[in-house]
C-alpha cells in the first residue's frame, strides 16, 4: 500500500513540474508580439536561390571530425556536390542506353517480318561496334581537348586541341588525347563522360539501321559501324561540345553564346539524319517502292503495336537524354529540362494525327503518331533547357506538322525510301530543334554558356542565352551557321563512307535475297519461326 502511494505521489510531483515548466512559455506566447510570417519565396526558373545551408541537415560525413573547419566542410561538400554530379550522369546514361531496345522495336515494328531479325540485329549490334569505335578514337577525337570537366570534378587532363588560326582567331578542329581512355583519360570524370556520351553516339549510330532497313548487306553495315563511332559522329562533336570553333562563334565573333545544342538535337539526331539521308540515296529504293511512273506504294508495318510500344520506350529514356546533359544533379534546372521535354512531345504526337487526319489524309495515322511523337522529342532536345513552357509546346507543335510534310516530300519528291521516316523524324526535326533555339531561348538559363554571359551580356549582368523573339539575332545566326556546318559536313563524311563501303563489298543485297527476305540468307535464322507469312503484306509489285 506504502509502495502504491509513493508511485501516485511521484506521477502527480511530474505533473506538477511540467505545468510548472509550461506556464511561462504560454505567458510569452501570449504576451510577445506576434512572429512575422515568412516570405514566401519568388519563382526561381534557374534554380541558383533554391536551396542553400539551411537544407544542410546532417553532417554525417563528418562523424569522425571532432570540430571540423571551414576548409574541411567546404573540401567535403564539393566532394559530395561531384559524386551527385557524377551518380546522376551515370544514371541518366544508363536510361539513354535503355533507348536502343526502343529504336530497335520502332525500326523492327514499322518494316516488314521477313526482316525482323536482320533489322533487329542491326539495332543490336551497332551498340558494340559504335562502342568500340568510340573507346578506340572517337572519344579522344571529340573531347580530347575540351578542357575542364567542371560539373564532374573540374579535372583538365582532356586539354590538347588541335586548332588552326583563321582570321586571327582559334579555330578547335579536334581533340588528339584520350585514346583507348589510356593516359590522362585514366580518370573517374572521364570515365563517366565517356560512358554517357558513348550512348550518345549510339543513337546516332542506329537512325540510318531505320532508312536503310530491308535491302542493307550485313557486311556493309559492319564496316559503317565501324566508320560512324571513330570518325563520322566524333567531328562535328567536337566542333560543338568538345570546345571547337562553333561553340566559340560567341567569343570569336559576338554571335549570342555560339553555337549552342543543350542536348544533340544536331550532335545527336541531325547527324543520324543526314547519314540516313546520304545512305538511303546511295543504296536506293526497296523493291517495289515506286511504280515505273515515279509514284509511291505503302509498304506496311508488320507490327505496329511493337513500334508504339517502342515509341513509349524511347519517351522514357529521353528523360535521360535532355535532363541528363546538364551533367550535374546538383543543377535544379532539370525538373524545367525534364517538363519541357514531356509537352514537346504530347505536342508533337498531338498535331501529327490532327495534321494527317485532317489535312493530310482522313484516317488518323499511328505510324504518324508515333512519328510526331519522336519528332517532337528531337526537336526539344537542343532548347530544352533554354525555353519556357509555352515555348517547348510550339516548338512540338510545328515538329508534329513538319515530319509529316517532311516524310510527303522525301518520300514523293526526292524519291528517297526511308521505311520508318528517320529522315524526317531525326533529320528535318533536329534541325528544327536547333533553329527553334535561336527563336525561343528566353535568357533564364546558360550564364556563362561557352564562355559568353557570366559577367556581363548585352548590357545585363549573367545573361543566359537569349534568342530572336527574346532580343538577340546573334544567336540565331551562330544557329544557322551550325546547322548548315552539320549538314555539309555530314553529307561529305557519309558519302565518302558508303561509297567506300559500296566498293569494298556492296551496299545492297541482290534482288532475290531482298524480294525472300533477308533473315535467313543474311543472319542465318528467320526472326519468327513457324509462322506463315503474308505474301500480299510481303512483297509489294512494281506497277
Amino acid at each position: 500500500m506504502l509502495a502504491k502511494i509513493r508511485k501516485i505521489g511521484s506521477i502527480g510531483l511530474m505533473l506538477y513540474y511540467l505545468m510548472a515548466l509550461s506556464v511561462p512559455m504560454v505567458v510569452n506566447a501570449q504576451t510577445a508580439a506576434p512572429a512575422a510570417a515568412p516570405a514566401p519565396q519568388a519563382a526561381d526558373p534557374n534554380g541558383s536561390a533554391t536551396g542553400g545551408i539551411s537544407d544542410l541537415t546532417s553532417f554525417n560525413s563528418f562523424k569522425d571530425i571532432k570540430n571540423p573547419t571551414t576548409l574541411e566542410l567546404a573540401a567535403a561538400v564539393g566532394h559530395n556536390r561531384v559524386a551527385i554530379n557524377i551518380m546522376w550522369t551515370l544514371i541518366t546514361g544508363f536510361l539513354v542506353m535503355f533507348m536502343q531496345a526502343g529504336f530497335a522495336m520502332v525500326e523492327t515494328g514499322m518494316t516488314r517480318a521477313k526482316n525482323v531479325n536482320h533489322t533487329m540485329t542491326m539495332n543490336f549490334m551497332i551498340y558494340p561496334f559504335g562502342m568500340l569505335g568510340f573507346y578506340v578514337c572517337g572519344f579522344a577525337f571529340m573531347f580530347g581537348g575540351l578542357g575542364s570537366l567542371g560539373t564532374l570534378g573540374g579535372y583538365a587532363g582532356l586539354s590538347n586541341e588541335i586548332t588552326w588560326t583563321i582570321l586571327g582567331k582559334p579555330f578547335g578542329m579536334l581533340g588528339n588525347v584520350g585514346y583507348f581512355l589510356t593516359g590522362p583519360a585514366y580518370d573517374v570524370g572521364v570515365f563517366t563522360l565517356f560512358l554517357f556520351q558513348m550512348v550518345f553516339m549510339d543513337t546516332t549510330a542506329t537512325i540510318p539501321t531505320g532508312a536503310m532497313a530491308e535491302r542493307w548487306k550485313w557486311s556493309s553495315f559492319c564496316l559503317y559501324g565501324a566508320a560512324i563511332g571513330t570518325i563520322m559522329y566524333p567531328v562535328f562533336g567536337n566542333w560543338v561540345w568538345g570546345g571547337g570553333w562553333l561553340s566559340q562563334l560567341g567569343v570569336n565573333f559576338g554571335l549570342g553564346h555560339g553555337y549552342s545544342d543543350f542536348a544533340g538535337s544536331s550532335v545527336v539526331h541531325m547527324q543520324g539524319g543526314v547519314i540516313a539521308l546520304i545512305g538511303a540515296i546511295i543504296i536506293g529504293p526497296r523493291i517495289g517502292k515506286y511504280n515505273k511512273n515515279g509514284s509511291a506504294n505503302t509498304i506496311p508495318a508488320h507490327n505496329m503495336p511493337m513500334a508504339i510500344a517502342g515509341c513509349f520506350i524511347l519517351a522514357f529514356g529521353w528523360f535521360g537524354f535532355n535532363p541528363g546533359s546538364t551533367l550535374a544533379g546538383a543543377d535544379l534546372r532539370i525538373s524545367v529540362v525534364a517538363v519541357n521535354t514531356m509537352l514537346a512531345s504530347a505536342t508533337g504526337a498531338l498535331a501529327s494525327m490532327l495534321y494527317i487526319w485532317f489535312v493530310r489524309g482522313n484516317k488518323p495515322d499511328p505510324g504518324m503518331m508515333v512519328n510526331g511523337m519522336l519528332a517532337g522529342l528531337v526537336a526539344i532536345t537542343a532548347p530544352c533547357a533554354f525555353v519556357n513552357a509555352p515555348g517547348a509546346c510550339i516548338i512540338g507543335l510545328v515538329s508534329g506538322i513538319l515530319v509529316v510534310e517532311s516524310c510527303f516530300f522525301v518520300e514523293r519528291t526526292l524519291k528517297v525510301d526511308d521505311p520508318v521516316g528517320a529522315i524526317s523524324v531525326h533529320g528535318a526535326n533536329g534541325a528544327w530543334g536547333v533553329l527553334s533555339l535561336g527563336l525561343f531561348a528566353d535568357g533564364t538559363y546558360g550564364q556563362g554558356w561557352n564562355g559568353v554571359g557570366a559577367d556581363k551580356y548585352m548590357g545585363v549582368a549573367g545573361k543566359g542565352l537569349t534568342g530572336l523573339f527574346y532580343g538577340d539575332s546573334s544567336q540565331f545566326v551562330a544557329q544557322c551557321i551550325g546547322c548548315f556546318t552539320c549538314f555539309v559536313t555530314l553529307s561529305v563524311l557519309s558519302f565518302i563512307v558508303f561509297k567506300a563501303t559500296d566498293m569494298l563489298v556492296g551496299n545492297r543485297v541482290d534482288p532475290k535475297t531482298e524480294i525472300d527476305g533477308l533473315d535467313i540468307p543474311e543472319m542465318g535464322s528467320v526472326g519468327y519461326c513457324g509462322i506463315k507469312m503474308d505474301p500480299a503484306s510481303e512483297n509489294v509489285n512494281s506497277k
